[in-house]
C-alpha cells in the first residue's frame, strides 16, 4: 500500500509507461467485468456482463466496498457500458439501451427508468461515457450494422438536457482512426473522457488498442494498448491521472490494472468545449 501511495503522488516520474503502479485481481463473483464508471467524488463502480449487478471497488486497494442491484426483480441483459453523470448511473445495453438509475446502498435493488435511443438498428453498442460539456452520454460502435458506416469507427451522443432524447453522431474514417496499426478493424469496448483534456479515450479488446480522439473527431493517439491485458473491457481515468483498465477473466481471475495518465503524446492537447460533431 505504501508503495502503491508513492506511485499514485508521482504519477508523472517518467518510469515506463506501460509498466502498471498496481493490478488487482478480482473475486469470481466479478469474472465478467465489464464497462467502468468514476462518481464526481472519484469512486470507481463497475457492472457485470449479463446481470445488472453494480460494485464499487477501491482501486487503491483493489477491494470491493458494496455491492447492489438495478431492478426490484432481478434485471438481466447483454450490458455493456457504465457511466455517471452528476448523481445518476446509466447501463448500457448492446441494443442501445439506457437504463438510468441512482446509488444503491449495500445489497440494496433500486429502480430503474429505461430510455430507447432508437439506435438499436444503427449498430450494436459496447462503451459509453459521459461528456458534461454537452451534457450528453457518449456510445459507442462495437459492430455497424448500416452500410454508411462501413469502414468507420462510430461514435453517438445522447443528449440529457431539454427533455433528452437528440442524438448526433461522430464518425471517424478507419484509416484516420488504425493509423499505421496493423488492425483490420477498430472495435471499441469502452471509452471515457478524460477529465484533464475532455478527450475521449477508447479501448478495444479484439485489437488490444487504445485510441484517444477529440470530441470533434481528431485523432490524438492510436497505438497498442501495451501492458499484460487478456480481455480489457473496461476504462477509466481519474483526476489524479491514473489510468484504470479492467480485464474480463479468461484463462485467470478478472483484474483492474492502474497506470500512470496522460502519455506524451496526450499530454498538450487541450479540449474546445462542446464542438460540433462531425456528420
Amino acid at each position: 500500500m505504501a508503495r502503491l501511495t508513492a506511485s499514485l503522488a508521482n504519477a508523472d516520474s517518467g518510469e515506463v509507461r506501460d509498466e502498471p503502479i498496481a493490478r488487482w485481481l478480482l473475486s469470481p463473483d466479478l469474472a465478467e467485468i465489464s464497462g467502468l464508471a468514476l462518481t464526481p467524488d472519484g469512486r470507481l463502480f463497475a457492472h457485470n456482463d449479463e446481470t445488472a449487478q453494480i460494485t464499487e471497488i477501491d482501486y487503491r486497494r483493489g477491494v470491493v466496498i458494496k455491492q447492489f442491484f438495478v431492478g426490484k426483480q432481478e434485471l438481466r441483459g447483454d450490458f455493456e457500458g457504465l457511466t455517471c453523470a452528476g448523481d445518476r448511473f446509466f447501463l448500457l445495453a448492446s441494443d442501445g439501451t439506457l437504463y438510468e438509475f441512482r446509488e444503491g446502498a449495500e445489497g440494496e435493488r433500486v429502480d430503474y427508468t429505461a430510455h430507447d435511443t432508437h439506435l438499436g438498428k444503427e449498430c450494436e453498442f459496447e462503451g459509453l461515457a459521459y461528456d458534461s460539456t454537452a451534457n450528453a452520454i457518449v456510445l459507442a460502435c462495437k459492430n455497424v450494422d448500416l452500410k454508411q458506416f462501413k469502414g468507420m469507427l462510430v461514435l453517438f451522443r445522447y443528449r440529457l438536457d431539454d427533455g433528452g432524447g437528440e442524438t448526433s453522431e461522430l464518425k471517424v474514417p478507419y484509416s484516420e482512426a488504425i493509423g499505421k496499426n496493423d488492425w483490420q478493424r477498430l472495435r471499441p469496448t469502452d471509452l471515457t473522457v478524460d477529465p484533464s483534456s475532455g478527450n475521449y479515450v477508447l479501448v478495444a479488446a479484439q485489437e488490444k488498442a487504445l485510441v484517444v480522439l477529440t470530441p470533434s473527431g481528431e485523432v490524438v493517439l492510436s497505438e497498442p494498448l501495451g501492458g499484460r491485458h487478456a480481455q480489457p473491457e473496461g476504462i477509466a481515468i481519474t483526476r489524479d491521472h491514473i489510468l484504470i483498465i479492467s480485464d474480463e477473466s479468461t484463462k485467470g481471475p478478472a483484474t483492474i490494472t492502474l497506470y500512470r495518465w496522460p502519455r506524451d503524446e496526450v499530454r498538450d492537447n487541450a479540449h474546445a468545449a462542446d464542438p460540433p460533431l462531425r456528420s
